[in-house]
């Protein structure tokens, strides 16, 4: 008994996905096309794969146990088609990374380009997550995040600006009207604006000075998702609603507009940048590869560095 290969990754970019529309939003095509691609895999193996309700798609247990052998082999095909790759004159096909919305805005732009330039026959596809994910069962090639998310037994190289910054700021008519807080416990004392991740949690917001860690959980009248709503804080405090707390690099229109002000400014913390991490396959597909070694040829930019 004989699938299509093309019916057996629409049934798992379904089963990742968690539905027909974000399956195929992921993967660029029709929602009724995969669905169509399903019922004929089903046909053909002759038993339910997926239960369907007007709410929510979820694989039956023969569903969830051909999803799982399925993924591995997948992907071993897909490293044999790739294979031919080596006779081409240069590297072609999918490059598909999972980033966190502040990858996505502030490192991924000054590469993405030049990277496809070179390699006209990339084709990159970028998914933006900021939960933690198993790049692999996600049907991704790569994820970038910062260390302290880094999955274990994954190689990983350090993907644009070296060093980073927290930054705090907020608008003058703001400050003018509530005054300038002149130590991180003083935000308490106003609104700040705070942010959520997709699990709940709302981070804590951290300062440092001579070696002394400062953490906060201050009040405000907003709060949004972290990647999905943020530009929605940013410009609520330009127009002073309240004091923000973010990557300075998101900031940094702003601040050099005059529109928001630095607050707290030598307690900002410094973080390390983000890393590129991927499996330690012995042989990685080749758009993977490409991007691997471009990102190897980049030499740090200097203006990169956020501790300005």
């Amino acid at each position: 008994m004989t699938a299509d290969l093309q019916d057996l990754h629409a049934f798992l970019a379904v089963v990742r996905a968690g539905g027909f529309r974000d399956g195929a939003r992921a993967h660029g095509v029709s929602a009724s096309g995969l669905s169509e691609a399903v019922r004929r895999l089903e046909t053909r193996l002759g038993i339910r794969l997926l239960h369907r309700t007007t709410r929510s798609i979820a694989p039956t247990e023969a569903g969830a146990r051909l999803a799982e052998r399925l993924a591995p082999a997948l992907g071993e095909v897909e490293a044999a088609l790739d294979v031919v790759n080596i006779f081409r004159d240069r590297p072609a096909g999918t490059l598909r990374l999972n980033v966190p919305a502040s990858v996505a805005r502030l490192v991924l732009p000054s590469i993405a380009t030049p990277f496809l330039k070179r390699y006209p026959d990339i084709r990159l596809e970028v998914i933006v997550e900021d939960r933690f994910v198993d790049v692999l069962a996600a049907g991704c090639d790569a994820g970038i995040r910062y260390d302290e998310r880094l999955e274990q037994d994954m190689i990983a190289i350090p993907i644009g600006p070296r060093t980073q910054r927290a930054a705090t700021a907020a608008s003058p008519a703001y400050l003018a009207a509530r005054g300038r807080p002149e130590h991180p416990r003083d935000l308490l004392a106003h609104a700040c604006l705070r942010g959520q991740f997709a699990s709940g949690a709302i981070p804590a917001w951290e300062f440092e000075r001579d070696g002394q860690i400062v953490r906060i959980d201050p009040a405000g009248p907003l709060l949004v998702r972290l990647g999905a709503a943020v530009d929605l804080a940013v410009s609520a405090a330009v127009q002073g609603l309240g004091i923000i707390h973010l990557f300075e690099d998101w900031l940094r229109p702003h601040l050099d507009s005059g529109a928001l002000v630095p607050v707290l400014q030598p307690w900002w913390q410094e973080f390390s940048g983000p890393f590129l991490y991927y499996p330690g396959r012995r042989h990685l597909p080749a758009p993977l590869r490409a991007f691997v070694d471009f990102i190897r040829s980049v030499p740090e930019d200097p203006s990169c560095d956020s501790s300005r």
